[in-house]
């Protein structure tokens, strides 16, 4: 009966392929679970941040570019992992204050996950999907991925592409459109 049971389990989880971002459920840093389905509606750019990174500073581009664009319907959802180097071994509570006073990041922020190895969070799984246009495992810190109204990736920004370059700007003016 036990094989049986986990057998099941097995197929139930294999059956379940998620067919786009709202499908995930994370929590917020303070631990409030957060349906990314919430964000309907509105394009994401969903980045995986480091408070001690040399690309840490982007926070000033990625919250100029979240206030630019908010009203037109821009979400900007920061994802704390401390997948390269320790370089995000603070606790949530941490990070968010680090990011409030030294950024004034206003945009959503999630609890710490990993992006990537053996306890990769769904969400990342589903980004990093080989068989997706912008999959491929993450190779660093402030990896962005650009999802559409819908729910759809449409675009991965490697982490040397900044906020405010003309590259990334015009991918969300158009998804915006």
């Amino acid at each position: 009966m036990k094989a049986l049971v986990a057998g099941f389990l097995i197929m139930a989880a294999t059956a379940f392929a998620a067919s786009g971002v709202y499908d995930f459920t994370l929590d917020a840093l303070n631990g409030t679970p957060t349906p990314l389905a919430s964000f309907k509606g509105k394009v994401l750019l969903m980045v995986n941040v480091a408070s001690q990174c040399g690309y840490t500073p982007q926070y000033e581009g990625l919250q100029a570019l979240y206030t630019k664009y908010k009203d037109k319907g821009l979400v900007i959802a920061g994802f704390p992992a401390n997948n390269f180097g320790g370089q995000e071994p603070g606790t949530n509570q941490e990070i968010g204050a680090f990011c409030r006073s030294k950024y004034g990041v206003t945009f959503p922020m999630f609890s710490k996950i990993s992006v990537k190895g053996g306890d990769q969070a769904p969400l990342y799984k589903f980004l990093t999907d080989k068989v997706s246009q912008t999959g491929g495992e993450i190779q660093w810190n402030f990896t962005k991925f650009l999802v559409d109204r819908n729910g759809k990736v449409i675009a991965r920004f490697e982490p040397d592409v900044e906020p405010l370059s003309k590259e990334l700007v015009s991918a969300v003016e158009a998804a915006l459109k």
